[in-house]
């Protein structure tokens, strides 16, 4: 007998439990709650200082903090149609959380046609102006416990709540940055990108790996690195450095260093809200964009010796050696990279060798 599931049962299953139940994801004490969400926008903020100015990178990138487009801004290049604002708010999930805003996803959904010429008028200014209105720019950041027995701040993940309208502008500035892009992105990296999964990176490893230890007298070291707080360490002057080398428009750079500075957030735990910050570092989890620019910005780590693959799933990067005489230079350039980017590392010292 063939068993047939229905995968959105999963989600009413899940909810039906936590009613009859009455789960709440666990936090502290009522009197601990307002001192731990300020902590915790704190913690989150804790790239905003100067140690984050990056090393001169090899080529001599500017660091210094950008300014804003001179009068008149750079031509837009790109041009939003109402009906692709329209489109955009047609496909709006209806239970998806609201921002600070207090807009809807359900509200944009309903009053498609009335809002879409408006909002598409607001959205060609932004990218005139080469500026991002200070209203979209506010994040509420939800801590999620990521295991159950919290020892630290780190044990929180930060996923941020942001304006519907401005996760629909993001979208529309995706399509046109993939388009740009798309032909200029690492092969080997492969998360979020269309009909790649985890497991295409893995099996493409063991196959570097398999060949290569065919032949005689030749064994593989393998370097596992994962970068800590990897989307918060986003420097937009370096970024935007980076982006102009993948043939980005200089208007659309400028539009996204401003949409990653000046930044308001606070973090929400329950009933109570932290102080809002001002932050102009980093790209939050939850936008649409971050994981398209810290694809971006991470791009040129790659590897020009033959024998050296690297495979790279979002934050994660596997250094496959493929040698027959004992050498650090993988190492050597890997770390020669870093510096330059401001990307932090705790497991690099996770190496294994096979023979």
């Amino acid at each position: 007998m063939a068993v047939v599931v229905n995968p959105g049962l999963d989600r009413s299953v899940w909810n039906g439990l936590k009613d009859i139940t009455n789960y709440k994801t666990p936090f502290p004490s009522t009197e601990a709650n307002q001192q731990l969400a300020e902590d915790l926008n704190e913690f989150y903020c804790r790239f905003e200082t100067a140690s984050l100015t990056p090393h001169a990178p090899s080529e001599n990138l500017s660091t210094q903090p950008l300014t804003h487009p001179a009068i008149p801004p750079p031509l837009p290049a790109l041009r939003i149609s109402e009906d692709d604002v329209r489109q955009i708010f047609l496909k709006q999930k209806r239970r998806k959380a609201p921002g600070q805003d207090s807009v809807t996803p359900a509200c944009l959904k309903t009053c498609a046609d009335q809002l879409a010429f408006i909002f598409s008028q607001i959205f060609n200014r932004s990218l005139e102006l080469c500026e991002v209105p200070a209203c979209f720019k506010h994040s509420t950041i939800i801590p999620i416990p990521k295991k159950l027995k919290i020892t630290g701040l780190n044990d929180y993940r930060p996923v941020a709540l942001t304006s519907v309208v401005m996760k629909s502008f993001e979208r529309l500035i995706l399509a046109y940055l993939k388009n740009i892009t798309g032909p200029l992105l690492d092969p080997q990296q492969y998360a979020y990108r269309a009909n790649r999964f985890v497991d295409d990176a893995v099996n493409m490893g063991l196959q570097f790996i398999l060949q290569h230890l065919d032949k005689s007298g030749t064994y593989v070291r393998l370097l596992f690195v994962d970068f800590s707080s990897a989307f918060n360490t986003i420097i937009p002057t370096l970024l935007q450095t980076k982006l102009t080398k993948l043939s980005v428009p200089r208007s659309i750079c400028h539009w996204i260093t401003s949409f990653l500075t000046d930044r308001q957030q606070l973090v929400k735990l329950g009933k109570f809200k932290s102080n809002s910050r001002t932050t102009s570092t980093g790209a939050p989890q939850g936008c649409i964009l971050s994981p398209l620019l810290f694809f971006l910005y991470t791009n040129d780590c790659t590897s020009t010796d033959p024998s050296v693959k690297l495979l790279k799933f979002a934050d994660d990067t596997t250094v496959i050696g493929l040698i027959q005489v004992m050498s650090l230079l993988t190492d050597k350039r890997l770390s020669s990279w870093l510096p330059g980017v401001v990307l932090t590392t705790w497991s690099s010292t996770c190496s294994k060798q096979w023979r």
